[in-house]
């Protein structure tokens, strides 16, 4: 038997189809408008992320790969000597020495500094808003002006600092306070505590306020004390913000380059001599060689990824344990 569809009922069957299908299109096309819609937000990042930073990458790699003077430009290939070369410098172990010294004494200050400026100024009080203020103003300075700043403060003839010093009878009326190893160091790293402090303060402090305050009234109705709190509560869950922090200092150190240069330009006796202001020598001053200076550049991109995965691993924080 055959059944006859009438067609009303089959124009209906019709209409459905082809509504069924406009919606897929009309999917589509919504679709792929999203979609370039997205291409066209981010193609600037990604524009200004190739130019500013993946095309300089692949310069530096071909320049240490090559003979390139500053003055005389590409001149050949000669790939691995620039490594040798700059492997065999003695003034290569000087500075990744003092530069190791330098990032170590750094961070050992800074960090508890920090910490102890967030403890104590995270609470929301009138005469915290103004601490806050105060700490974080250096900040705000570039560490070229704050080197120029302390270079003023420290100079012989101008400077505050060597009266007093000669008063209390720790050197004399005319001598340098950066004219020494020792002296230029440590006046380098209270400059960098003076500017940084604030700024890791404020790191910090994010981290800190982000821990429930519960679970600090749940361990003071438990009897703990806030040496206790401090190491069962705020240090566990601040460790991805003290990871970042780290990572962020002994980056900063490893790359010192302004306040030195500012400040003693590598003296006495390159006793203050960085690898990076080694790499600006290697390119600028004794020998106008783009290709060492590339090299040795390489190779501090090499150690910084290294010492940052490392620092991540031995401080437990890792993808999994940040979704949790």
């Amino acid at each position: 038997m055959v059944t006859h569809i009438p067609a009303a009922a089959e124009r209906v069957a019709t209409d459905a189809v082809s509504g069924a299908d406009g919606g897929r299109r009309r999917r589509r096309t919504r679709e792929r408008r999203d979609a370039l819609r997205g291409w066209a937000f981010i193609t600037p990042t990604v524009v200004l992320v190739a130019v500013l930073f993946l095309a300089p990458i692949g310069l530096v790699l071909v320049m240490s790969g090559s003979q390139w003077s500053l003055l005389g430009g590409f001149q050949g290939t000669n790939s691995p000597d620039n490594f040798r070369n700059v492997l065999a410098d003695p003034l290569l172990g000087d500075a990744v020495s003092f530069t190791l010294r330098y990032t170590a004494l750094t961070t050992v200050i800074l960090m508890p500094v920090a910490f102890f400026l967030a403890l104590l100024v995270q609470e929301s009080r009138r005469w915290n808003n103004l601490l806050r203020t105060a700490i974080l103003v250096p900040s705000a300075l570039g560490i070229a002006s704050a080197s120029l700043l302390f270079y003023a403060l420290y100079s012989p003839q101008i400077g505050p600092l060597n009266p007093i010093l000669a008063r209390l009878g720790l050197m004399d009326l005319n001598s340098s306070i950066l004219g020494t190893p020792g002296g230029a160091l440590w006046a380098t790293v209270v400059l960098i505590v003076w500017r940084f402090a604030g700024y890791y303060m404020i790191l910090t402090m994010v981290g800190l306020q982000a821990i429930p305050r519960e679970l600090y009234e749940a361990a003071s109705l438990d009897g703990a004390s806030r040496i206790t709190q401090l190491r069962r509560i705020t240090l566990p869950l601040l460790r991805p913000t003290i990871a970042m922090t780290l990572i962020l200092s002994i980056a900063g150190s490893l790359l010192a380059f302004d306040q030195f240069y500012i400040l003693t330009k590598g003296g006495p006796n390159n006793s203050t001599l960085t690898v990076v202001l080694l790499i600006y020598r290697y390119a600028f001053e004794t020998k106008r060689d783009l290709g060492m200076a590339a090299a040795l550049s390489v190779l501090v991109l090499v150690v910084l990824v290294a010492v940052s995965v490392l620092q991540l691993r031995a401080l437990g924080v890792s993808r999994k344990e940040g979704d949790r």
